[in-house]
This record gives structure tokens, C-alpha cells and sequence, in this order.
């Protein structure tokens, strides 16, 4: 291809990716299908492409329902070890964040609710509400009617409703509430912690952490979220070596919400992510798996940090 043809698709490439993330809850397969639709771009016959963005965009959207569709990811997500797959704040691949609705698409609460949705319901909420498409663009993009594409969106709509955040989290907001957090968790006394919560917070870990690799492990109240996390705070031998080290703890904000990052030199080996309701935490979500951790570690390592809320922990 000539330069101004790949031009043209690189132009697009953010908004492709985060709207592959925002259908696949995963950075890894965001960026495969960005790279695929860029295989079908080269391949297509442009003159015939009135409309470069609009052709990508139903391009990337189908590829995506169809790597949902596809068997492997179902079995993958169906055994109950599938967590959306974190971003830290400012990453291009996050997308728009000009409205209180783009804002929520991408915070792990919504991703894990649209797990619920059909992919069709999943896409068209996508479209309307991050990407604000209009339903007769929708329809033209999956070969639906425009009434469809409405129906699909009340659906999802009604069902990703709970999850909204309804806090707006900027950086000093967030590191306000992680020293707080960090400050409870290592006081030695879980009702602290239980005081930071809200009665119905709900905690979930991938479990690599624990030694649990790819095994959710799921906190029904604020007792159990209080007493997991306390017992995480304490240092040991055996945990140092389980973090490859001692980390340093950093406050961030991560898919729009507050989070605390453990960090070994310039890798980050866990994410807490803290999710806000009538400013309690409502859910806590521990992420340590490698394979989850690529992107956000790759834009970590970009950045100026400020100072570590624990030098060493």
C-alpha cells in the first residue's frame, strides 16, 4: 500500500482499538482484530470504499462478534476464569471519554456485565452508547433493522444500568481514596476497612495472587473483602517470593477508577482496582495474572509516577 492508504487506516487505528476493547474486554484481542481489519484493508478494493471510516468500523465490529462467537473464546469464558483485561488512565485505547456513558463502557463493572449481554445486544451498546452511532448507522453496520438495534439497546441498557459508577475519579480524588484504603488494610483491624465499604460490596480476584492461576475467587460481603485484603497486607517471605520481590505501592487510576498498582522496578505485578458508589467502595477486583497485566505495564513503564504511597512493601 501507498503511505497515504496506511495513513488513512493509522488514523483510525485508536478509535478501531478501543471499540475492540470495549466488545472484547481484552487489549491482546483489541489489538488482533485491529490487526486483521488492517489484513482486509489491504486486501479490499479501496476505490470502492466511499467511506474509509464507516467500512472500518463495520469491519472491526463484525470481526470482533465473530471472535466472540467463536468456540474457543466461549469455552474460555464459560469456565468462569475470565476477567476484562485492565487499562491505566490516559491509554489510547480507553476511547472517548467525553460523556458520562463512554466514561462507564470501559470500567471492568460494565465489561464484566456486558459478558450477559448477547453479542449482537453487546455491540449495538457499544455503538450507541460509546461510540454514539445513530441506530440507522447500527443497523446498516450489523444487518439489522433500525427497530432492532433500539430493542437491542433497551435490553442492554436495562441490564448494564446497576453498574454505573455515578463518581467522577480524577487522579488526586483517587489517590486520596487508595491511601485510605492502603492506610486501613494495613492498620491491622478489618472494621476499618468494613467502614471504607458499602454493605453489599462484593470482591473478586483471578486468584494469581493467591497461587490460583486462572481461578476466580469471589468475596460475598465486606467481612470476607476485609479480611482478604488484611491478610493480603501482611508481608511474608512466602508472598515476597509469590511478587517475585518486594513491590512498591503506587496509586493510579485504572479503567476509570481508583486502583492501587504493585510495581517491581518497571513492571507492575497487581492491580486493586476500587469501584465507587455514594463515595463507599462498592466492589474490589484484584488482578495479578501476567497475561492480564501486558498493556497496562506497557503503559506504566511511559509514564512519570509520582511518589509510592509504600516504598517497599
Amino acid at each position: 500500500m501507498d503511505t497515504a492508504t496506511v495513513a488513512r487506516f493509522e488514523a483510525s487505528r485508536n478509535r478501531l482499538a478501543s471499540l475492540a476493547y470495549r466488545l472484547l474486554g481484552s487489549a491482546a484481542d483489541a489489538e488482533d482484530t485491529v490487526q486483521d481489519a488492517f489484513l482486509r484493508w489491504q486486501a479490499a478494493d479501496r476505490e470502492y470504499v466511499e467511506v474509509p471510516e464507516a467500512w472500518l468500523t463495520k469491519i472491526v465490529t463484525n470481526l470482533a462478534l465473530d471472535r466472540l462467537r467463536s468456540a474457543k473464546v466461549r469455552r474460555e469464558r464459560a469456565v468462569g476464569a475470565w476477567m476484562p483485561e485492565p487499562l491505566l488512565d490516559g491509554d489510547p485505547m480507553l476511547g472517548p471519554a467525553d460523556t458520562v456513558e463512554q466514561r462507564e463502557s470501559v470500567t471492568l463493572a460494565v465489561l464484566t456485565l456486558m459478558e450477559r449481554l448477547s453479542p449482537v445486544e453487546r455491540a449495538v451498546y457499544v455503538l450507541r452508547e460509546a461510540f454514539a452511532y445513530s441506530h440507522a448507522e447500527i443497523a446498516d453496520i450489523l444487518g439489522i433493522t433500525e427497530s432492532a438495534s433500539q430493542q437491542h439497546n433497551h435490553r442492554a441498557r436495562r441490564r448494564i444500568a446497576a453498574a454505573g459508577n455515578g463518581t467522577e475519579i480524577d487522579h488526586a480524588s483517587a489517590r486520596r481514596i487508595v491511601e485510605a484504603f492502603v492506610d486501613a488494610a494495613s492498620s491491622g483491624r478489618t472494621e476499618r476497612l468494613v467502614a471504607l465499604l458499602t454493605d453489599d460490596a462484593t470482591g473478586i480476584s483471578d486468584g494469581a495472587g493467591l497461587g490460583l492461576a486462572e481461578k476466580l475467587v469471589r468475596y460475598a460481603t465486606p467481612e470476607r473483602i476485609a479480611g482478604a485484603v488484611r491478610a493480603g497486607f501482611k508481608p511474608s517471605p512466602a508472598k515476597r517470593r509469590l511478587a517475585g520481590g518486594s513491590p512498591s505501592i503506587h496509586a493510579a487510576v485504572v479503567n476509570g477508577c481508583p486502583a492501587m498498582l504493585a510495581t517491581l522496578g518497571d513492571r507492575v505485578v497487581g492491580v486493586l482496582i476500587l469501584e465507587i458508589r455514594d463515595d463507599k467502595i462498592a466492589g474490589v477486583r484484584g488482578i495479578a495474572a501476567r497475561s492480564r497485566l501486558g498493556r497496562l505495564t506497557e503503559e506504566w513503564q511511559r509514564r512519570e509516577h509520582a511518589a509510592p504511597l509504600i516504598e517497599s512493601w
